[in-house]
């Protein structure tokens, strides 16, 4: 295991060389340079955790170089070195992001804790900076049609504002998707993403979700609780499925909007927030204004950047990158080779209409990668809601109105029937028909009925 390197960068000799022993005796790799200029130069390779920063140093004093250490690697934690009369730059060092200062002459064991303590912080900054990038990871939008590629810019745009933001869209479209990448994106996103469904909390319990309550409102609040909008200080706040909240609770929220500050259930004094909000609908609350269910006034708070997710079935050419994305992420929680469709297969899935959206085609995905052992997915492994719909018979048959007509369209439905119940072997369909397999696949082709053609060497 490789040691952590301390850089050391002072022009006196004998500090270089005294740090450097004590660093490596406490296990550290410990180089050492004598200017800025040269330490610029080292952290342009390699990344280093933690410099000892001289205050005082021939051409680029100290603060110089710590300014542009903060710009060419801002990871490195920076330990500043003052000399005697020194301490006053030191401190101010400290304010423009040096982690700590050490003065002269040098205490070892001080020195050792000091750059301990950085490196502690140095890999904090690490974990959580990979933490963020696993969590962006998950929050990945797929797809590069004309519509997604109008809404990362969109987001793009307004994620570093405060502007709030209304966000309509289908179920299952990802509408809680977009907030989290608005969150993410934000000033804000150091501090809470606190999340609601408005259509799920019963209506006698949403103002004491939204707002907290104190011990003993109301029947059940045997302690105090902070709400929603508390716990979001400072944060964002996303209100899902706004358009369900009653006309009582859409009063409150008004006026929270208005003057950011609210009083818990059963409390006498008011708090004060600083929180982003973020709602979303399935509704057409126009509509829903129109029809006395949505207040006029709320809905222009809330709808000051309003952003439409398309439904699937709009943005068909995403269907192939969503379905690979789903298919490669369950076979790796569930440590199995993932599989992949048939040209067929993905065509059937390009022409469903995806009434669920995008959670239904998740869902489908993690549903094959679990029930389904092949590497290649045709047709006749596909759910019977997007098969029966691939299988149809097509408008010019149905409109034959000839006994010919009436027989094929009975023999194609019948022979599809045992297609999809033996999952598209033609083999075992043709001994439930009780027909040679050549004569089956003679009537399949004769009929169009889409099949792999798995068992007699032909290909999709």
């Amino acid at each position: 295991m490789s040691r952590p390197v301390i850089l050391i960068v002072d022009d006196e000799k004998g500090v270089q060389t005294s740090v450097q022993g004590i660093l490596e005796d406490a296990g550290f790799s410990a180089p050492a340079v004598s200017s800025g200029e040269e330490a610029l130069e080292l952290l342009l390779k390699k990344e280093i955790p933690v410099a000892l920063l001289d205050v005082w140093l021939p051409g680029m004093d100290g603060l110089q170089t710590l300014a542009k250490i903060r710009q060419i690697s801002p990871s490195t934690i920076v330990i500043m070195i003052s000399g005697h009369g020194s301490i006053e730059s030191a401190v101010r060092a400290t304010k423009l992001g040096a982690f700590d200062f050490v003065e002269k002459p040098l205490s070892l064991d001080k020195t050792v804790l000091v750059v301990k303590n950085a490196l502690h912080q140095f890999q904090l900054q690490e974990e959580n900076r990979l933490l963020r990038e696993q969590i962006e990871q998950k929050y990945v939008m797929i797809g590069d049609s004309i519509p997604m590629q109008a809404l990362r810019q969109q987001i793009a745009f307004a994620a570093p504002t405060n502007g709030r933001i209304l966000i309509y869209g289908e179920n299952g479209t990802g509408k809680e998707l977009v907030a989290r990448l608005l969150y993410l994106r934000s000033r804000r996103n150091e501090n809470a993403f606190v999340e609601m469904n408005c259509a799920a909390i019963p209506e006698e319990l949403i103002e004491s979700e939204l707002f907290g309550h104190v011990k003993g409102s109301f029947t059940g609040a045997s302690e105090d609780k902070d709400g929603k909008f508390l716990q979001a200080d400072k944060g964002t706040l996303f209100l899902d499925e706004v358009g369900d909240m009653s006309s009582k609770t859409q009063a409150k929220v008004l006026r929270v909007l208005e003057e950011q500050r609210f009083t818990p259930v059963g409390g006498n004094g008011s708090i004060k927030v600083d929180v982003r909000v973020i709602a979303s609908t399935n509704k057409n609350l126009e509509h829903e204004i129109e029809l006395g269910n949505f207040r006029e006034d709320l809905y222009y708070r809330l709808n000051v950047i309003p952003f439409q997710i398309p439904p699937l079935r709009e943005r068909r050419e995403d269907i192939a990158a969503l379905t690979t994305y789903f298919l490669d992420d369950y076979a790796r929680k569930y440590g199995r080779k993932a599989p992949s469709m048939t040209p067929k297969a993905m065509e059937s899935l390009e022409n469903y209409p995806w009434p669920g959206n995008v959670r239904e085609l998740r869902n489908i995905m993690e549903r094959i990668v679990i029930m389904t052992h092949q590497s290649r997915i045709d047709i006749y492994g596909l759910p019977e809601s997007i098969l029966s719909r691939t299988l149809q018979t097509p408008p010019e048959q149905e409109a034959e109105s000839s006994l010919q007509g009436a027989r094929e369209r009975f023999e194609r439905e019948y022979i599809m029937q045992k297609l999809i119940e033996y999952k598209g072997s033609v083999s075992r369909a043709a001994q439930a028909l009780q027909i040679e397999r050549s004569n089956l696949y003679r009537k399949i082709r004769q009929l169009g009925i889409p099949y792999s053609g798995r068992e007699n060497g032909e290909t999709d």
